[in-house]
């Protein structure tokens, strides 16, 4: 899939871990890992809002884009 989810990398730079990040936003750990390792198929977007406001960042800073 061309659409790359730097998730890992922002937690890591925000010294946070999965399970704080799920519990911020209201979503389960299990959903939190399938959008982690790329296996969604779509993301809302007030859950990318949660996301991006809770670590402080942008949405490119969580997705980018890579052709095959």
């Amino acid at each position: 899939m061309p659409i790359l989810i730097n998730l890992d990398e922002v937690l890591q730079q925000r010294e946070m871990k999965s399970k704080d990040l799920a519990e911020k936003i209201g979503i389960t750990t299990a959903n939190l890992s399938i959008l982690k390792t790329g296996k969604a198929k779509a993301i809302r977007f007030s859950t990318l809002a949660a996301i991006c406001e809770t670590l402080d960042c942008q949405p490119g800073d969580i997705l980018s884009y890579e052709p095959d």
